[in-house]
């Protein structure tokens, strides 16, 4: 059992996100914690200048509230974060940040230019200092 787990979530595909915060939460210990992760994708800086900050805060609010519906959903009780920037990064960071012992991240079906991980799965298992769960 793992008393801090760290459950990141990409929206645009939230069945499998509903599917690992639902695993997370049979892997909780009594008393434990559940971070419920959604990453905005950064915007390289010459790009950034010319986006509205409007537009990124309508992309933070909109990752917000899916993943609260998320977790109504499921009804795991778990802390909801949002996070700007490349995902493994975000991921990586607020694993260690929140001291996790656990990530637990879905893996789409790969192509050829990552057979066996997505990108980001497979940046998170390489550099985790903690365990990680990968779900297919």
């Amino acid at each position: 059992m793992y008393k801090k787990i760290l459950v990141p979530v990409d929206v645009s595909v939230l069945e499998r996100g509903e599917k690992t915060l639902l695993l997370a939460s049979t892997l909780l210990e009594v008393g434990g914690d559940i971070v419920l992760l959604g990453v905005v994708e950064g915007l390289p800086s010459y790009l950034s200048i010319d986006v509205p900050v409007q537009l990124i805060e309508a992309g933070i609010r909109e990752v917000k509230e899916k993943l609260t519906a998320l977790q109504a959903k499921t009804a795991v009780s778990a802390r909801i974060e949002v996070r700007c920037g490349a995902p493994a990064t975000e991921i990586l960071a607020a694993a260690k940040e929140h001291g996790a012992d656990l990530i637990v991240i879905a893996s789409h079906t790969p192509d050829f230019t990552n057979y066996f991980l997505g990108a980001t799965a497979d940046r998170v298992v390489r550099h985790a200092t903690c365990s990680v769960l990968v779900d297919r």
